[in-house]
Parts: C-alpha cells; sequence; structure tokens
C-alpha cells in the first residue's frame, strides 16, 4: 500500500485578526488528484487529495462562494456511466446544494459552449438557490471559459487543473493549489470573476477599455510582496484571453514567457496538451511562441529543459512530429538539454468512462518561478480563451528547507512524475494501447 505524504505550506503574513481576536495566516496547499489503481509505490510524496481541499473550503464557507468551470458534471449518470468512482463527486454536489441552507450565497459561471450537454447539475444546483449564468465565449471571442477556480468568503481561492467534474477526484490526474486568508489575491480574482458574470448577461459585449473597477495593482510589475516560510516571495495572478484583460493586468502568455525567459538553470513543464500551433478557430496555424522561448534558454543559456506532455486514449497524435522535433535538439556534446516525455495514466479496468485516465496537469516550475495554470499549451488558450495563472517567484530556492517552498513542493511533484514509470520517453514509446501516439 502506498504510503501517502502530505505537504502544505505556510506564508508569514499576517492578516486582519477574526472575531476571536486570534491573527490569521495565510496558507498556501498544493492539491492533486491521482487517479485511482495508478499506484506510484511506497514513499512517494503527494499534494492533499484535491477532494479533502474542496470539502474543506465548502465547509469553510460562510458567506458566499464564487466558482468558475468550464462545464459541471459531478455524476456519472451525466455521461451514462454507472462507476463507484463518482462517490466523490456526488458528494460535492450535495455539498454544493445544501450550501444556500447555510446562508452561503454561491455563483457560478460555466462555459458556452460545453462538452456535458447532457449534466443535469447546474439545473439542479438553480433549483437549490445557486446563481448561475453561462458565458458564451463562443459569440464573444470564438473561444470557451476554460478557466478553473474557487473564490470562498473573498479570503480563500483554489486555482488549478480541475473542473467540476466526477472523473477529477478518482479518473484523472489533477494539479492545483489552494491559498488559504489571503484577502488581496482573492479580491483580485474576484474582479476576473466578476468580468465572466457580467459577460453572462444576454447579449452582453466586451467593454472596451473596461471599466476601473476592473483594474488591478497586483500584476508581473507590481507583485504582491509575501514572505513564504520565511523566504521573499512575489505573487500575481494572470489571466487571458487578452479581451478580457484589462492593461493592468498581466496576460497569460506574458506570464509564462517571463518565467522561461528568467529561468537560469531549468524550466520543467507538465502540460495535458502542447501544441506550437493554434487547433480551433485558425487551423493548424504555426504558433512557435512558447516553443521559441524553451529552445532559446536551452541553446542561449544552456537551461535544462524538461516537457512532460499527456498522452491518453483520446489525445490528439497530430501533436507527436512537433514533440518529435523539440526532442531532437537535445546535444550533450553543445551542452543542449531538451527532452520530452509522455505522462501515461494506465487505463487498467476504466475502459468504460471516456475522457478519463489522463495527466490534466498544467504548471511549470523553474529554478525561480512556480506557475500553475488552467490553460493547456497552444494558440487558443491564450488568444481566444479564459483563463488564469497563479505566479509565485521565490529567490531562496535552495534554502535549507526547499520542500517549504511551493517552488520546492512543484519541483518534487514534477521529478516524481518525470522519473516514474508513468512517464515514457519518445524513442520508448513502443505499442501501448493507454496512449493514443502509439498507433502512428
Amino acid at each position: 500500500k502506498t504510503l501517502m505524504v502530505f505537504w502544505f505550506l505556510e506564508v508569514v503574513q499576517v492578516l486582519p485578526k477574526d472575531v476571536s481576536g486570534n491573527s490569521l495566516l495565510v496558507r498556501i496547499v498544493l492539491v492533486e488528484s491521482i487517479p485511482y489503481w495508478m499506484d506510484y509505490g511506497s514513499n512517494a510524496t503527494f499534494g492533499v487529495p484535491l477532494y479533502e481541499a474542496w470539502k474543506d473550503l465548502i465547509s469553510t464557507a460562510t458567506k458566499q462562494i464564487d466558482v468558475s468551470s468550464f462545464y459541471w458534471s459531478l455524476t456519472g449518470q451525466d455521461i451514462n456511466v454507472n462507476s463507484s468512482t463518482d462517490k466523490p463527486g456526488r458528494d460535492i454536489l450535495e455539498q454544493f446544494k445544501a450550501l444556500t441552507k447555510r446562508n452561503v450565497s454561491v455563483r457560478v459561471v460555466a462555459s458556452i459552449p460545453t462538452v456535458a450537454s447532457n449534466s443535469t447539475d447546474l439545473r439542479t444546483l438553480k433549483e437549490h438557490g445557486v446563481h448561475v449564468r453561462r458565458v458564451n465565449f463562443g459569440r464573444l471571442t470564438r473561444g470557451i471559459l476554460h478557466t478553473k477556480f474557487w473564490i470562498v468568503d473573498r479570503r480563500h481561492i483554489y486555482i488549478g487543473s480541475a473542473n467540476m467534474d466526477w472523473r477529477a477526484l478518482t479518473q484523472v490526474k489533477e494539479l492545483g493549489v489552494v491559498i488559504y486568508n489571503c484577502t488581496s489575491l482573492a479580491t483580485d480574482l474576484h474582479k476576473i470573476f466578476q468580468s465572466y458574470w457580467v459577460m453572462g448577461q444576454q447579449n452582453a459585449t466586451i467593454p472596451d477599455p473596461w471599466p476601473s473597477s476592473y483594474d488591478t495593482s497586483i500584476n508581473a510589475e507590481k507583485p504582491l510582496h509575501v514572505n513564504l516560510s520565511g523566504v521573499p516571495s512575489r505573487v500575481y495572478i494572470s489571466a487571458s484571453p487578452p479581451v478580457f484583460c484589462p492593461d493592468s493586468r498581466t496576460k497569460d502568455l506574458e506570464a509564462i514567457l517571463s518565467a522561461i525567459g528568467q529561468a537560469e538553470q531549468f524550466i520543467h513543464v507538465a502540460v495535458m496538451e502542447y501544441f506550437p500551433a493554434s487547433k480551433f478557430f485558425f487551423h493548424h496555424r504555426y504558433w512557435p511562441v512558447i516553443e521559441n522561448a524553451l529552445k532559446q534558454s536551452a541553446f542561449d543559456r544552456n537551461v535544462v529543459v524538461r516537457l512532460l506532455v499527456s498522452c491518453g486514449r483520446d489525445s490528439d497524435p497530430s501533436v507527436l512530429p512537433f514533440l518529435k522535433s523539440l526532442d531532437a535538439l537535445e546535444s550533450s556534446s553543445d551542452n543542449i538539454s531538451i527532452e520530452v516525455r509522455l505522462h501515461i495514466v494506465p487505463v487498467a479496468n476504466q475502459t468504460d468512462i471516456p475522457y478519463s485516465r489522463v495527466n490534466h496537469n498544467k504548471y511549470m516550475v523553474t529554478d525561480k518561478v512556480a506557475y500553475i495554470g488552467t490553460s493547456n499549451w497552444s494558440a487558443d488558450y491564450f488568444n481566444t480563451t479564459a483563463g488564469v495563472g497563479l505566479v509565485v517567484s521565490q529567490d531562496a530556492v535552495h534554502s535549507s528547507s526547499p520542500g517549504d517552498t511551493l517552488v520546492g513542493q512543484l519541483k518534487a511533484v514534477f521529478d516524481r512524475d518525470w522519473g516514474s514509470k508513468f512517464a515514457v520517453p519518445l524513442e520508448k514509446l513502443g505499442h501501448n494501447p493507454d496512449c493514443s501516439f502509439s498507433k502512428r
């Protein structure tokens, strides 16, 4: 049986006292979902289970929860699947239905278009007093609302890869972060939520410029300064698409390129999909923006670049030539280190569950920065689709206890996955029924 070791990270920034007069400390908690029957062996270290983190946020709420998610599908019946692994999802849905009885106001924004056309979750939530709006990103930007975050009592936040989907709790590998007691970041994230909420009104049009109430004082130029376990840190939230960002908001793509450009030693990326082109609006228009930045880091500064890309039964195999071309640049004689591996989640006996058994992570960690996002890495996600990223810069990652820092913890997660039996070098893929790339 796997020994699961959980982390939590405290930020020593004292906030206003609570009603009992106690000082409140900001806490940052790395959260994960590891799919059932995905055995890492003994002594593996994991983030706090996402299911437990979500339950804790719900139980913590006293006034309001705002949730942004691509879609809701918390029961197996939504996709005509009868599986006991949807129990955590059903539990989360029941807890949301009960919130209004506790006088907690709940607002939800979801996307049009959606991939959960048969789900009854949003209708059920409405029947229980939850305020629901669907934002027609298809009409507004020709994209989707792909953002996944919670704001609780304008004080606590969750940002990560997981949609409000039962599979995110038991069948899909997810990663995110919960930040407790940080009103500054929660208030800032609320401005992004409010932009979705307003655009969820019928016949809404995107303002240009956005009203000053959506401006932020927290961005790449002026990050929020906090001490993470004694380590000086700078934090901000980035967003996409650009037309949803006031000038003061750092764009998501800018945040990623900045983190890549600042790296001096290593850049580790874990994403479900990496595709240096557009896939939806302008089909297959070449878009090498991120790829060029990664190559430049490896060539010009000899930064070690590792890219861990998901491959599942439903993955798009047209990305494989791009991955091979990037992987081929590895050259020990020229001190160029670029390596690509495929992260394959074993399907096991779960073949009846569609769009599952995949690594859905969307993060990057360097020797200086932790970036946790909600977008896949292709053109459309940054140009037409809504997403956010949490950027944490830390100077002293080589402190006596790097495991106390978010950067150190995220690197440990990447190293765990990179060195696991689930990470397959491209040249060793062979035939694998759990990865669509192996059929090419």
